[in-house]
């Protein structure tokens, strides 16, 4: 819902490879984001085209979007046609290759929480999303409401259910 400058083609698409995600990581300004999870149940990802056949220009756009220092390039995901599937998103060959997908780059930061790489759980996120002020928890539940429909988590169901926290839309684009 925020691609603040990414270069995309258009919008989502909603049938993307199954992903292991969960609200699990502390931004620097204050949201709890989405991260992959392995411990996590699979949901449906969303995926879009890049302005670009070059890999790498993508992946650095991604880099910059996310706010990833060039030092930590490997803080964003890449896979390219014929090489097997990462362990993150075991089906994605098979998917990128069902519809003739050449290369594909996801964000592949890690859980972090009290600027620790520690996942945190569900009751320290939801104690941590109690505590913010107005500004910060405002930020912090948009991100969690304009979250996609789709991405039907455990910790969001708990959000939805203890702060009222229920998803603004479903555009994507």
């Amino acid at each position: 819902w925020d691609p603040r400058g990414l270069p995309i083609q258009r919008s989502w698409f909603r049938d993307g490879p199954m992903i292991s995600v969960e609200f699990a990581r502390q931004s620097s300004d204050g949201r709890i984001t989405l991260v992959m999870l392995p411990s996590a149940k699979p949901v449906r990802s969303l995926w879009a085209l890049m302005d670009t056949d070059d890999i790498n220009i993508a992946r650095d756009a991604l880099r910059a979007r996310e706010g990833v220092s060039v030092d930590k390039i490997g803080s964003i995901g890449i896979w390219e046609m014929k090489a097997p599937s990462p362990a993150d998103i075991p089906e994605l060959s098979e998917w990128a290759s069902c519809r003739g997908i050449q290369g594909v780059i996801w964000t592949a930061l890690p859980p972090k929480f009290n600027n620790k790489k520690v996942t945190p759980s569900l009751d320290q996120v939801l104690a941590y999303l109690r505590s913010l002020s107005s500004d910060v928890r405002e930020l912090a539940e948009e991100y969690v409401r304009r979250a996609p429909g789709q991405i039907d988590t455990t910790y969001r169901r708990r959000l939805e259910a203890e702060l009222g926290w229920t998803p603004l839309t479903e555009s994507h684009s």
